[in-house]
């Protein structure tokens, strides 16, 4: 179980979040008209061993979302930080 150190909250087990994607996918502009820019955003991601940004959001606590910097080899939580700042 991955324990996500909120920095509202306090440590709390990972089914009190939904995770919320790749954080460091960028996202096309709202009218950027190119099929495969979006193609690209939605279905095709790397998958590379080692640290990873992802969005998670505290559902049952402040509600506030998150960047969580995880690494994927051993699942350790390496940062946690605000989505906005």
């Amino acid at each position: 179980m991955l324990r996500i150190e909120c920095p509202c909250c306090g440590p709390r087990d990972h089914d009190e979040f939904r995770y919320g994607g790749d954080a460091s996918v960028m996202r096309p502009s709202h009218d950027d008209p190119d099929p495969e820019a979006w193609y690209r955003y939605v279905y095709v991601r790397k998958n590379p061993p080692g640290p990873h940004s992802e969005f998670w959001q505290h559902m049952t606590g402040c509600r506030q979302w998150l960047v969580v910097e995880r690494d994927t080899r051993n699942h350790s939580i390496l940062s946690v930080g605000f989505a906005r700042t």
